[in-house]
């Protein structure tokens, strides 16, 4: 932390994956943690994870989508521990499959909660700062929110969105003294959100090579809490990818689905359902998924070195 005050910061999505890994590193500078999610049962394990590590903490039970949850959570977070000086947002979810065979359902509530999801939070985080004096926002994006990519359409969809409406904040907020916002991006996290998602492909999701791991991103978020930067890109690949999408449209829209296919999703069938999208799935939940960095080195290098090579070969034929 920047200073000795107790600081007080409102985590949502604190029940699994990245936003869990970011209140259990917060717990450790014992700020105030209010640990909102849609998963009572979880969130409690959480609570007493975090209480374990030096800091006080609250949950609140709140859908990001539903604009009065959120203000009742920044409501619950003042009456309990006054000003909320720091807001993370990290709630998101997600369907796979082809665009047309994705319910109209799923795929409105997959935006509704990812990208409608942050501008609730935001909203009442603003509010709260403007009150208070201050107050850093950081929202985490996506590599989604900088390229496309077949299966994924509303969640790339509301990832764009996302990174947009954050921009926008940033412009905004330099007319307001003491307020930042910040925009984590990373690639593929080692989180349960792929088992979780929704599909329409009969297959899961897995976290396209390179696979961080959920702490690796807490630490990037908190960095940006404390001391706000722009953008914070997380992953070794993010910008070699974000590069070919905007230098090499052809070569990237030929080779994304054969990757996408090798790398980003599952190779057993699964039942098609809507996953944790209409509601949540407490069992899934957890700071990791099941993919580490040890079977996913080999299909990094051949997914990164493939791109590379595709982007450079266009790049030569041009010139």
């Amino acid at each position: 932390m920047t200073s000795t005050v107790v600081k007080t910061i409102l985590v949502t999505g604190a029940s699994s994956g990245i936003g869990r890994a970011t209140a259990l590193h917060l717990a450790r500078d014992s700020a105030n943690l209010v640990l909102v999610a849609r998963s009572a049962d979880v969130l409690d394990e959480v609570k007493v994870q975090c209480e374990s590590l030096g800091a006080h903490a609250m949950v609140v039970v709140s859908d990001v989508a539903d604009a009065g949850s959120v203000e009742a959570a920044f409501r619950a977070a003042r009456d309990r521990f006054g000003p909320v000086h720091g807001v993370v947002h990290s709630a998101a979810a997600l369907a796979y499959g082809r665009f047309e065979d994705v319910p109209q359902e799923v795929f409105d509530r997959s935006i509704e909660t990812t990208l409608i999801g942050t501008a609730n939070v935001a909203r009442c985080a603003l509010s709260s700062f403007k009150a208070s004096g201050g107050g850093s926002l950081v929202v985490l994006g996506s590599l989604l929110g900088k390229i496309s990519t077949p299966y994924m359409s509303s969640y790339v969809t509301a990832k764009w969105g996302v990174h947009g409406l954050v921009r926008t904040l940033q412009i905004e907020a330099r007319s307001t003294p003491g307020t930042h916002v910040s925009l984590v991006w990373p690639g593929g996290v080692d989180t349960p959100v792929y088992l979780q998602a929704g599909t329409y492909l009969a297959r899961h999701g897995r976290p396209p090579p390179p696979v961080d791991s959920p702490e690796k991103v807490a630490r990037v978020v908190v960095r940006a809490l404390w001391r706000p930067r722009r953008e914070s890109p997380v992953g070794m690949a993010n910008h070699l990818v974000v590069t070919g999408f905007r230098l090499a449209p052809g070569v990237f829209d030929r080779i994304v689905t054969p990757l996408m296919r090798a790398g980003g999703l599952s190779r057993g069938e699964v039942a098609n359902s809507p996953g944790n999208v209409l509601a949540p799935q407490p069992t899934g939940e957890a700071l990791h998924g099941r993919w580490g960095r040890h079977w996913l080195r080999p299909a990094a290098a051949v997914g990164v070195v493939a791109t590379a090579a595709a982007i450079h070969r266009s790049h030569r034929k041009r010139t």
